[in-house]
């Protein structure tokens, strides 16, 4: 065949024809799965309908102001002391607050194009709070850096006591501080730099690592952080030896406590910030609105961290591994009722990508009670203010949740049903066949060359 001055044979356009074929295909599969994301916003509108049709049939006697206005949980006082005796105190169900909610700005077009920041930088005290930002950002770096030095090898030391050994108990003692490092190192940091002329483009940046769950390795850190606390009350002594020798001022527990100050330092900056914005009478809205929905991602994650330190205070939870379990979600305290045990108690719901679990407040202890997968259990809202937990093979109620508060309890059940809803599109796409297109486009040039040049 004879196109112009090329010459085709007709294998040549055979081979041609195939890849593009091949192509096609691929990208028609991969249109049909992406299809599937668009589940978690439908199964979302169908959820909220739900529960609006039944608070129509269970709360057409609340008055219409019963609406949660209590304040946000401030970061200061977010994560309790290390060591402190007790179960760590979390904000009650009444300050229940729901992470897959909408962004409390309102979209507008004037948020929409860039806007003039000189009016910002101009303001002395805006810009040394940007300045703090960024140079406590460099000191916590130089902190971890200085902490993994003189405390993450440890395992070289030939005086190392015996109960510090091994590859195990190093990650009970530092737990993932490293990852913590490197996304600060790697990402963050770079990211404000880039970004200290832009403010708009920093905060919009620093949401974007929130909404990917990046900063879920703090979480993961919280949850170690009561064993690796021990370990440094069993070998306090050893550890103090240590810091004389390496001439430490602050000694392991300042380090180990860096990350839990530095999340809980953002959102006060962030405060700062906003607080200043509105003094100065600054009229850059699109920079206010991104500092906003940024300070919001900051509290949603101090909540999950802080609860996140209760899990290790579960008792008589080996049979599971919570960290196989996905990612953690939130913990709740409600009155239970135990339909096996006919009992009733005060209970911790803990939720978790994969399942639910149940623990029995006793004082200052909190002890596994049981856990279900969630492809196993239905929520069925019996009033206002109680759910029951039913198992779907036979449909028999296992536990009743309750809470005094109407409010509490509907949105306690429209994040658990979202975490249901988001658990079982995760196992539909397990397994599900799906290639990059740069792979297809690759193979499909690789299988034309090698047949056009070798035949």
């Amino acid at each position: 065949m004879l196109f112009g001055l090329v010459y085709l044979t007709w294998f040549d356009t055979l081979t041609v024809t195939l890849s593009i074929l091949a192509i096609v295909i691929i990208q028609i599969i991969n249109s049909i799965l992406a299809t599937d994301k668009d589940t978690t916003t439908q199964a979302t509108t169908a959820i909220n309908g739900i529960l609006r049709k039944q608070n129509s049939e269970y709360c057409e006697d609340l008055p219409s102001n019963n609406v949660n206005t209590s304040p946000p949980v401030s970061a200061r006082n977010s994560i309790s002391s290390p060591l402190n005796g007790s179960i760590p105190q979390t904000p009650s169900s009444e300050t229940l607050s729901d992470e897959y909610h909408e962004d409390e700005d309102t979209l507008s077009l004037e948020n929409l194009f860039p806007c003039d920041q000189t009016e910002i930088y101009a303001s002395k005290k805006i810009s040394f709070i940007i300045d703090e930002l960024i140079q406590t950002e460099v000191n916590y770096l130089n902190n971890l850096r200085k902490g993994l030095q003189n405390y993450g090898k440890l395992h070289e030391r030939q005086d190392l006591p015996e109960a510090l050994k091994g590859s195990a108990q190093n990650q009970n003692l530092l737990g993932n501080i490293g990852e913590i490092m490197s996304l600060h190192e790697e990402q963050i940091l770079p990211m404000m730099l880039r970004n200290q002329r832009d403010l708009k483009s920093l905060f919009d940046e620093f949401a974007v690592y929130f909404d990917k769950n990046h900063f879920y390795c703090y979480v993961i850190y919280m949850i170690n952080k009561k064993t690796s606390m021990e370990l440094c009350k069993e070998q306090r002594e050893w550890f103090q030896g240590l810091q004389t020798e390496i001439n430490d001022k602050l000694g392991i527990d300042s380090f180990l406590v860096q990350p839990i100050q530095r999340l809980t330092r953002y959102p006060l900056l962030l405060q700062q910030f906003i607080s200043e914005f509105y003094k100065s009478g600054i009229s850059c809205k699109p920079v206010l609105v991104s500092v906003c929905k940024l300070e919001t991602r900051m509290r949603r994650l101090l909540e999950v961290v802080n609860q996140a330190e209760e899990i290790s205070y579960i008792e008589d939870i080996n049979e599971l591994n919570l960290l196989e379990q996905g990612n953690f979600r939130k913990s709740t305290e409600l009155d239970a009722y135990n339909h096996r045990s006919r009992k009733k108690h005060r209970a911790k719901v803990f939720l978790f990508d994969r399942c639910l679990v149940c623990a029995e407040v006793r004082k200052k202890r909190l002890t596994y009670r049981q856990h279900y997968a969630w492809p196993t259990v239905d929520l069925q809202l019996n009033n206002s203010k109680s759910v029951t937990l039913l198992l779907k093979a036979n449909t028999k109620e296992e536990y009743e949740f309750s809470s005094p508060e109407a409010t509490s309890i509907t949105a306690w059940m429209r994040f658990v049903l979202r975490v249901m809803e988001t658990s079982r599109i995760l196992a539909e796409r397990e397994g599900k066949f799906s290639l990059p297109m740069d792979l297809v486009l690759f193979v499909a040039l690789a299988v034309w060359l090698i047949w056009h040049y070798l035949y």
